[in-house]
């Protein structure tokens, strides 16, 4: 069984950071389902999501750059680790996992995202 590096985290606050200071610096992908957006969602996020994958997964490296910075946020932190890791594996080489997810945006920076 293959050995896969770590995958990197960030936290809530250093994204509310980035988003404030340098949001064009950094590609924001959020897995969530569609009626998971309409309940909850960063305007600067682009949504994949996971259950679409056949849809969007050919077109990855030319809608992203594989070199930059990429952040990746779900609900709690499961399927982004997920996405981390198949974003490694197509060869993007600085990503993210939003650590708690959308969940912990909202308990932590902006409690007007609503919980679900």
């Amino acid at each position: 069984m293959p050995a896969y590096p770590a995958i990197a985290e960030t936290d809530v606050e250093t994204l509310a950071q980035r988003l404030a200071t340098d949001p064009e610096d950094v590609q924001l992908i959020d897995v969530r389902e569609p009626h998971e957006l309409e309940i909850a969602s960063l305007p600067a996020f682009i949504n994949l999501p996971l259950s679409q994958f056949g849809e969007w997964s050919g077109a990855i490296a030319t809608q992203f750059d594989p070199k930059a910075e990429t952040i990746v946020m779900c609900h709690l932190g499961m399927r982004s680790a997920q996405m981390c890791q198949w974003l490694i594996e197509q060869g993007f080489t600085d990503v993210k996992n939003l650590s708690g997810g959308i969940d912990a945006y909202s308990r932590k920076i902006d409690r007007a995202v609503p919980l679900y």
